[in-house]
């Protein structure tokens, strides 16, 4: 359920596990203790993974996070994020289904320093970046992710699993279907579609509507690759 920016509680829980140990969850470690919260666990699937963060216990694939869930009386107080940027959006919402199941709660979590109009309509477990700019009518799927410096103009529309990766520009009016990932430094001009699992490339330049499963690079972006 997506609900506007204004309307949500400026209320949020102390306490946050997240599902990925490396850079990602360490960047959404800064935001939670920015706002006054902090980390209690990890999890992640790979069995060669170690905490990066000092102190916070790790706990390994589905047996570790059943040993770690057996342990607490309640998730009242502990909110959910997965730490997996990239172009993984099907991995990231796969996964907020799963923890949503055993009753954890995915908060938008937004960096102090980022713009957000109080008319942006936010999914639950968005993650909005610092210096990003989210500006007005904007509308984000689930599990989002707009990193640092990042622009999103007026009336965009994204669907779920995108990640509009450091420096990237989304002028007006764009839309953006489902697992988009918008490499860094991209700029997508105003009133086009990008499809649904599309890639486009670092520093490119879109002019035109991108059919789904393409990859794109390149000022003007080509098509190199489709089906992805």
């Amino acid at each position: 359920m997506r609900r506007s920016f204004a309307s949500r509680s400026v209320s949020e829980s102390i306490l946050y596990v997240l599902w990925g140990s490396a850079g990602h969850a360490k960047v959404l470690a800064d935001i939670i203790r920015l706002r006054g919260g902090q980390v209690v666990a990890l999890f992640d699937n790979n069995p060669e993974s170690v905490s990066c963060l000092a102190g916070v216990p790790l706990f390994v694939g589905e047996a570790g996070f059943r040993d770690w869930l057996a342990r607490q009386e309640s998730l009242d107080a502990i909110s959910a994020a997965v730490a997996i940027g990239g172009a993984r959006g099907k991995d990231r919402h796969h996964l907020t289904e799963q923890l949503k199941a055993v009753g954890l709660f995915f908060p938008p979590l937004v960096h102090p320093t980022a713009a957000v109009s109080y008319s942006v309509r936010v999914g639950e477990g968005c993650q909005i970046l610092a210096n990003a700019v989210v500006a007005a009518d904007v509308s984000m799927g689930s599990v989002c992710i707009i990193n640092n410096n990042a622009s999103v103009d007026h009336e965009c529309q994204l669907g779920k699993g995108v990640h509009i990766a450091p420096g990237a520009v989304l002028c007006g009016c764009v839309t953006v279907g489902d697992d988009v990932m918008i490499g860094a430094g991209a700029v997508v001009l105003p009133r086009l579609r990008i499809g649904n699992r599309a890639l486009v490339g670092a520093g490119a330049v879109v002019t035109r509507d991108v059919p789904d499963g393409a990859v794109v690079i390149g000022n003007p972006a080509r098509i190199i690759r489709n089906s992805r």
